[in-house]
């Protein structure tokens, strides 16, 4: 997709100073109660225009519905800043830029360039934590974003937004610095069209820029795409991956400043956040024979190359050497894996499959896979039948087998 004009970025930055004075609040506001009632987006605007005028009624539906996706993560906050789709999508969870803020600080820096501002809600975590921030950005609705929230929640005494190219300053970087600031955060734009870009070197800005800051700005963070090749991790660099709710949120690389290991899994549930650390390349787990428990790692376990440190703890090997699958004679009391008991073992066929589960009076699985084309909602489909039993089908390899494991039968 191209990039706006010159004129389109001009039209978005004045809307948005326009809903930034009172008769723009007070166009949000209504705008926020006629989405709270339900109404449809064309009576909605049509109400909007006849009570706020033309020029502010569509920006301020926008917004509205911007703030409302915004709510779950960033809760009353939500309400007070300004958000494009784009610069949304891109906003991490405000939990999450709090504790890289808190980590990139522990040292004692205490400005940070945020290369890259976006909508500024890493700006406004480093500020809550104490900085002093220079937010940067080439785009003029990204800084207009940042100024504004950052006003918005209170923080603007601390807060710089000048128009900068994150490519050049990383590139005149000196003496652990960059644009004057003893620490560094970068979030690529790792979409383009609304769709990923999987190649670093098409982010932007690329990845040469990335190795650059964090070998020129010790004290820095870098936020990357969770699948990111580990043989592109820098010497000396911390890896960390960072799940909640069984997904992968986030990816992280921390400056030699403020590495203490070589990759870390992170998982945040109930409030409580538990790490995994290695300090080494733990190499793979052995593998074994599938025994009475079937343990499946959480996604930041896998993708950080932990998986044989937790296979250690528990006592399991891997069902196959391929598949990040573990297996142990009893349940597991941790919350790196989710745990099924395994009551039955076969190569894997439709029909036989099928024959057992009617014989255990089961009449639907889900069904997990990992190793196999199996499309998994297709194959519970086909497996539901008259019983009022459940049960858990896990279609994977088994010591290089195809193999279905029927879990946890009720």
């Amino acid at each position: 997709m191209d990039r706006p004009s010159e004129e389109q970025t001009a039209e978005t930055v004045r809307q948005l100073r326009a809903l930034t004075t009172p008769e723009g609040a007070a166009a949000l506001a209504r705008a926020a109660a006629l989405l709270a009632e339900g109404a449809e987006a064309v009576t909605a605007l049509t109400r909007l225009r006849a009570e706020v005028g033309t020029d502010l009624a569509g920006p301020a539906w926008g917004i509205a519905r911007q703030r409302q996706r915004a709510r779950a993560a960033f809760g009353a906050d939500a309400d007070r800043m300004l958000f494009t789709g784009d610069t949304l999508e891109q906003a991490g969870r405000p939990e999450l830029a709090a504790r890289r803020a808190a980590r990139l600080l522990a040292g004692g820096a205490d400005s940070v360039a945020d290369l890259g501002c976006a909508a500024g809600t890493d700006t406004i975590a480093l500020a809550r934590a104490g900085a002093r921030v220079l937010a940067v950005d080439v785009d003029p609705v990204a800084r207009e974003l940042t100024a504004a929230n950052a006003e918005a929640l209170g923080v603007s005494d601390d807060v710089w937004v000048v128009a900068g190219d994150a490519v050049e300053l990383v590139a005149a970087a000196r003496g652990g610095e960059v644009a004057g600031c003893g620490a560094a955060v970068l979030d690529p734009a790792r979409r383009a069209g609304g769709r990923r870009l999987m190649d670093p070197d098409r982010w932007s800005p690329p990845w040469p820029t990335v190795v650059d800051l964090l070998a020129k700005v010790p004290t820095s963070v870098v936020k990357v795409a969770p699948g990111l090749d580990h043989d592109r991790v820098p010497g000396g660099v911390e890896a960390e991956w960072v799940s909640v709710g069984g997904s992968i949120v986030e990816a992280l690389l921390w400056g030699p400043a403020v590495s203490v290991t070589w990759r870390r899994a992170s998982l945040v549930a109930g409030g409580e956040v538990h790490e995994l650390t290695a300090d080494a390349d733990p190499g793979p787990a052995p593998a074994g024979p599938v025994r009475a428990w079937l343990h499946e790692p959480d996604p930041a376990v896998i993708r950080s190359g932990l998986v044989s440190v937790v296979a250690a703890d528990l006592g399991a090997t891997l069902v196959d050497p391929t598949i990040a699958y573990l297996t142990s004679d009893g349940p597991a009391d941790s919350p790196w894996v989710s745990s099924h008991r395994v009551d039955e073992v076969l190569p894997f066929n439709l029909k036989k499959l099928r024959a057992l589960l009617r014989e255990r009076g089961v009449g639907r699985a889900v069904v997990k896979k990992r190793g196999s084309a199996i499309e998994p909602e297709t194959l519970a489909r086909q497996l539901r039948g008259p019983g009022s039993g459940t049960a858990t089908v896990v279609v994977t390899r088994v010591a290089g087998a195809p193999t279905a494991l029927v879990c946890d039968l009720t």
